[in-house]
């Protein structure tokens, strides 16, 4: 896909019945430290507590009404079950979250309090995606994927979208977390169609380092 069509998903997502835009705060401890101006933008107010429900909501925007009828499903122990199960409540779409067994009772509990069907099976991330497209075939459910899907990286790009509106000013660098890629697949794309000149790095959390040379090196 062309870097303009994702650029034009991401402008045509559905994410805003369902997420919040966030706003964007100054971190002035780390601002000091770095001697710089860093800015975090707080997808952590979303009511799932994190960017997930963007691209799970717009995926699912995208079914047709066959596929709602069956319902969905995913593999995960973290955030985008989260999302894609308020996504679901919201759209009156019957889900099926399948997590590791070791996941945290804390986070099962999350997801079943959106209204989802929680199977746990297996002692690893692989035995669960293994086990739903055991289902997906019993069951005819549409498989709603955590990040590499363009849909889904349409709507986590809208983080992008709101960035460069609340932020209109000089920007010299964006960070953007890693675990799948989604979300800095979609940032990357709508910020370097528009804003070239400005640095899109992925951080992965044992990465710290390389935020920290980064800014470093200004």
């Amino acid at each position: 896909m062309l870097l303009e069509d994702i650029v034009k998903k991401i402008l045509q997502a559905r994410v805003y019945e369902a997420a919040r835009e966030t706003p964007i705060s100054p971190m002035p401890s780390l601002s000091r430290r770095f001697g710089n101006r860093i800015l975090i933008k707080r997808e952590d107010l979303q009511p799932v507590f994190s960017f997930k429900i963007r691209g799970a909501y717009n995926k699912m925007a995208q079914l047709d009404e066959a596929q709602k009828e069956k319902g969905v499903i995913a593999a995960s122990a973290g955030n985008h079950a989260q999302g894609l199960a308020m996504a679901a409540r919201q759209m009156g779409v019957k889900a099926v979250i399948v997590m590791p067994r070791v996941t945290p009772e804390i986070k099962v509990a999350a997801v079943r309090g959106w209204g989802a069907k929680v199977v746990l099976k297996g002692d690893a991330f692989g035995e669960a995606l293994a086990h739903a497209k055991t289902l997906i075939a019993e069951h005819g459910y549409t498989y709603i994927p955590p990040y590499d899907d363009n849909d889904v990286i349409a709507g986590q790009g809208t983080v992008a979208m709101e960035i460069l509106r609340q932020h209109t000013g000089p920007l010299d660098a964006v960070f953007v977390p890693v675990g799948g890629g989604g979300l800095l697949a979609g940032i990357a794309a709508y910020i370097k169609y528009l804003r070239p000149e400005v640095k899109v790095y992925g951080v992965e959390a044992e990465d710290s380092a390389c935020l920290k040379a980064a800014l470093d090196a200004g």
